[in-house]
């Protein structure tokens, strides 16, 4: 990987081509992300950065995390995550990655967590289908039915699908495209939907199925 950048998610809009093609986006608020730490091969047995992104007042961050930013000569940040880029020698830390190290045109896989959607049913979370209306089924139809469990094996197979918690699940889209860069602003327009909701901390890097 060559290049990734943390942002947050600030909502959906829409962009005219000059041929007046309407393109829905994603506004994401990319960097600036100092560099924290630079790992390499003698000390750590490998090569990554340590990024941060989102300025935090210094009493609402942990003791080693304060040191490894004192360290850096940076400020306080909420939200700092490790990316494994090739070219770790051309960093130092305290330096700022920012959103022009993307371009217009580049593919790109965007990683956020989705909405909550608290506790649902099977209908909702798995996208069964509800039970017959008749011939006795009530008073319930949107239950999860039949458990397959008689005498053998007479117990509920792991993994069937059930009511329970409903979101708030890592995900990735891969290979979208951005549409606009904003340095001034730190803006990145990526075409289509993301994961998320409004303010969510989400993972842009360049697309590994290209």
């Amino acid at each position: 990987m060559k290049k990734a950048i943390i942002g947050k998610k600030l909502g959906m809009t829409q962009v005219f081509t000059p041929e007046g093609l309407v393109i829905p986006v994603t506004v994401v608020e990319a960097g600036p992300c100092p560099v924290v730490q630079v790992k390499n091969n003698e000390k750590d047995g490998y090569e990554a950065l340590v990024v941060a992104f989102d300025k935090q007042k210094a009493q609402r961050v942990n003791k080693p995390r304060t040191g490894a930013f004192k360290k850096a000569g940076v400020d306080t940040y909420r939200v700092t995550k490790e990316f494994k880029f090739e070219n770790t020698s051309d960093y130092t830390l305290g330096q700022e990655i920012k959103a022009d190290i993307f371009a217009e045109g580049d593919k790109v896989d965007v990683t956020g967590t989705t909405h909550g959607r608290g506790f649902t049913g099977v209908i909702q979370r798995w996208n069964q289908h509800r039970l017959k209306m008749t011939h006795g089924t009530g008073p319930v139809h949107r239950e999860v039915g039949s458990m397959s469990a008689n005498s053998t094996p007479s117990r509920v197979f792991k993994n069937k699908h059930m009511p329970g918690h409903y979101g708030v699940e890592r995900v990735t889209i891969q290979n979208l495209d951005i549409v606009k860069v904003d340095p001034s602003r730190n803006i990145i327009l990526v075409k289509g939907a993301i994961p998320g909701p409004k303010g969510s901390v989400v993972t842009i890097r360049e697309a590994v199925k290209r």
